[in-house]
């Protein structure tokens, strides 16, 4: 999908950032201050792949560029259209977990507030339309256990 067929949907990748990969309890959500048709909406963060670039290059590059971080990728979320989340007829996301590495993610020009959320808020913010059925499924799971 880096190099999409004439009228295929143009990839966007995102990462549902946690505080751990094997036992994650916090989200990170991004707010988007523009453009103005979506601001004030929570995100995942990501971006557009890049031709010729890979999914998890364009991912690991644009959390770089985003939130000045290094990450972990863990598993894709697969969704339910051929394995992508669908955006739009033009847009269509793959989403994969990841945890940081290194650095401490600080908001970029793109988005106005960062917000780490404990799983039972994960589906409470105000996320694109989008994001929500991923952020949805991603809660049912990693609903956590049993204590014990």
């Amino acid at each position: 999908m880096t190099n999409p067929v004439p009228g295929s949907p143009t990839l966007v990748v995102g990462a549902a950032l946690m505080d751990a990969l094997d036992r994650p309890r916090r989200l990170l959500a991004a707010r988007r201050s523009r453009p103005p048709q979506i601001a004030g909406h929570w995100e995942l963060p990501g971006g557009k792949v890049e031709r010729g670039e890979l999914p998890q290059e364009a991912l690991h590059r644009e959390l770089r560029e985003e939130l000045g971080i290094g990450v972990r990728l863990g598993a894709e979320l697969v969704g339910p259209d051929d394995g992508c989340w669908p955006i739009s007829s033009e847009l269509a996301l793959r989403v994969w977990l990841a945890e940081v590495t290194h650095g401490r993610p600080t908001a970029d020009d793109s988005h106005d507030e960062l917000r780490w959320l404990d799983h039972g808020s994960w589906t409470r913010l105000n996320w694109l339309p989008a994001d929500l059925p991923v952020v949805e499924q991603l809660a049912r799971l990693c609903e956590p256990g049993p204590a014990g």
